[in-house]
């Protein structure tokens, strides 16, 4: 086991790992620690604890130091000349006629680089660029090209949920998600009600999958015959998330569906799964794929 602190460099990254030294580092506080980028001023997003030596990468790197007062303010110095930079770039970008999308400026904190990042559709000779920003900044000059996500992630916004992006709130690094996961969850595959503002798949595909997975295998699919109050009869419709099930019954196939809970039903025989299947969730009653 090892003594381990969470450390964070954005608002909504990936949580580092980092040697405390023996000393107590609080949640939301602010640290110096060394990366390699260099040193850098982060905070605390988990505060000491113990972990297995099997998921960290070791030699962990210690804390330097907890962040002073002064440590801040040169922090929010950095912030201000970023804006500064941000400006000066955007004018160099149009000086060069060049096809990119700036998104953000970061300085590091000692101020030895400057990143600027932004999207392009394809590749981007920025070389003259480097030199001009250079030589204005006096700097090390690096330019980054990120995806859509990343630029939805360091701009935020609000989904078609009508909440924030969940990368710019919670999610701490991107998970692959797929079409699988839409249909398992018995969403519309039209592509514009399944993607988020970014225009890939919405995230929430990935980090609900694993409740819908849960819930799916404690409620009866559609075409399962269950036993229920009212004698048998089969599934014609199935909610995962609130158990909800619809059930023609066979005293009486003519009449219209009943309203059951999962679990107020025995299941005699399993429905085979089947694609269009309506078993859906909280997002389409949220009409997010309506």
């Amino acid at each position: 086991m090892a003594e381990v602190i969470g450390v964070r460099f954005k608002n909504v990254g990936k949580v580092y790992y980092f040697d405390p030294d023996g000393v107590q580092m609080p949640k939301g506080s602010r640290v110096i620690v060394e990366t390699a980028r260099g040193v850098e001023c982060g905070q605390v997003a988990m505060a000491n604890r113990q972990v297995a030596d099997g998921t960290i990468v070791k030699p962990l790197k210690k804390v330097v130091r907890a962040a002073t007062q002064e440590d801040l303010d040169k922090l929010e110095r950095n912030r201000k000349k970023e804006k500064e930079a941000y400006a000066v770039c955007l004018k160099k970008i149009e000086k060069f006629h060049l096809d990119m999308k700036l998104i953000d400026v970061e300085y590091t904190f000692d101020g030895s680089k400057i990143l600027f990042y932004f999207t392009a559709d394809g590749r981007v000779d920025f070389r003259e660029l480097v030199k001009d920003l250079a030589s204005v900044f006096r700097t090390r000059i690096e330019l980054r090209q990120i995806g859509v996500r990343d630029e939805s992630k360091m701009l935020g916004g609000l989904g078609v949920c009508g909440r924030p992006f969940c990368c710019s709130t919670f999610l701490g690094e991107f998970q692959p998600v797929s079409i699988k996961m839409a249909k398992e969850q018995g969403l519309s595959l039209n592509p514009t009600k399944i993607s988020g503002t970014c225009g890939r798949l919405m995230c929430c595909l990935k980090y609900e999958q694993k409740g819908y997975e849960e819930f799916g295998r404690l409620t009866p699919r559609p075409g399962s015959l269950v036993k229920t109050a009212e004698g048998p009869g089969v599934v014609t419709e199935a909610n995962v998330i609130t158990g909800r099930l619809k059930v023609s019954l066979q005293k009486d196939e003519a009449a219209p569906p009943k309203v059951f809970q999962r679990e107020d039903v025995t299941v005699i025989r399993a429905g085979k799964a089947r694609d269009g299947g309506r078993q859906g969730g909280h997002k389409g009653d949220k009409k997010v794929a309506e």
